[in-house]
């Protein structure tokens, strides 16, 4: 990383350069071995009273003491790389919500406020794809409330990492008291690769609804309330996948939902039991899914999975996934 202009460091850049993509290097101490210095890739959003706030693509916010700075400028933002099919934020963010509809919203400006009885965050979050019209402080006041008088926790779910995302979102709800809790990749692919992967399809039931059998096999055990299952069957278009179990009696071996919207095909719900693990199934349970999605025009595929769950996310890179953007949901301290 370089920052000198005739062998010398300079700090060029300024508050007014807030927004901008910004590398800084900071002292971090000066002792027997001498400086040590940090660098900093992300966007500046804020400078105020002598401390900086970058936030690099991971969406965390890096806060930098001004008189630590050694060196600094505004640099070009990241050269656009092809994640699988193209697609912008401003395409694949409404298509990921319509998959998974929460039983109630309200919109707040170009935030929406969403609930679905507390049934996972997404569906039990803000989703912020605009400006809330009002100052950032009054909306965060709305939307505790919201959740509040619903007896449900407040989690605004932010995102990084491609054009169009909200790193100085982010940055602000920290800076308003609100911390991270879980990350997740959002991740795409070419659809037909998938489809063609050699595997027992004939195994796999499709079905319309979601019955008691597949409710069995779901990992949230139990999810049989009226909030579960209106999430879970909502979407334009939407299958639930079946491998049965070794017997009539026994559970599902696995199970999978996809959302098949426009060009889109969304995977979620793609759990194998543990006694056949490692047997191909979840790739046979995608493939299916993936044949059915092609035959009503489907050519993509996304799927959301935890940045921690190595398991998943090795599958998935085996399958031709990449990640497109992050989520982060934030809720207040």
């Amino acid at each position: 990383m370089e920052f000198t202009i005739g062998g010398q460091l300079e700090v060029r850049i300024t508050p007014a350069d807030v927004g901008k993509r910004v590398s800084v290097r900071r002292l971090l101490q000066d002792g027997p071995q001498g400086p040590q210095f940090t660098d900093t890739v992300g966007v500046l959003t804020s400078w105020n009273n002598g401390v900086l706030s970058v936030t690099p693509k991971s969406g965390e916010s890096v806060r930098i003491v001004e008189s630590s700075l050694v060196a600094g400028k505004v640099v070009p933002s990241a050269p656009a790389r092809r994640r699988g099919p193209a697609a912008s934020f401003g395409e694949l963010a409404p298509v990921c919500a319509r998959a998974w509809q929460p039983v109630e919203s309200e919109p707040l400006g170009g935030w929406l406020l969403r609930a679905a009885g507390g049934f996972t965050r997404r569906a039990n979050s803000v989703l912020p794809l605009g400006d809330p019209g009002v100052p950032l402080e009054a909306a965060l006041a709305r939307v505790r409330q919201w959740y509040a008088d619903r007896g449900l926790p407040a989690y605004v779910q932010a995102t990084t990492g491609a054009e169009g995302t909200q790193e100085k979102l982010c940055a602000a709800l920290e800076e308003h008291g609100w911390r991270r809790e879980v990350t997740a990749q959002v991740r795409i692919a070419a659809l037909a690769p998938i489809g063609d992967l050699p595997a027992e399809v004939s195994r796999v039931r499709l079905s319309r609804t979601v019955d008691a059998s597949w409710l069995s096999a779901y990992q949230r055990s139990g999810t049989s309330a009226p909030q579960a299952l209106h999430v879970l069957g909502s979407g334009p278009s939407v299958w639930f996948a079946t491998v049965p179990g070794d017997t009539a009696d026994d559970p599902p071996a696995a199970i999978g939902r996809c959302v098949v919207d426009g060009r889109w095909a969304g995977f979620t719900a793609v759990e194998v039991a543990p006694a056949h693990r490692r047997r191909g199934l979840a790739t046979t349970v995608m493939t299916a899914l993936s044949r059915q999605a092609m035959d009503e025009g489907a050519s993509a595929a996304w799927l959301q999975v935890e940045a921690e769950n190595e398991g998943a996310r090795g599958l998935y890179d085996g399958m031709g996934f990449a990640t497109h953007h992050l989520y982060h949901h934030f809720r207040p301290a």
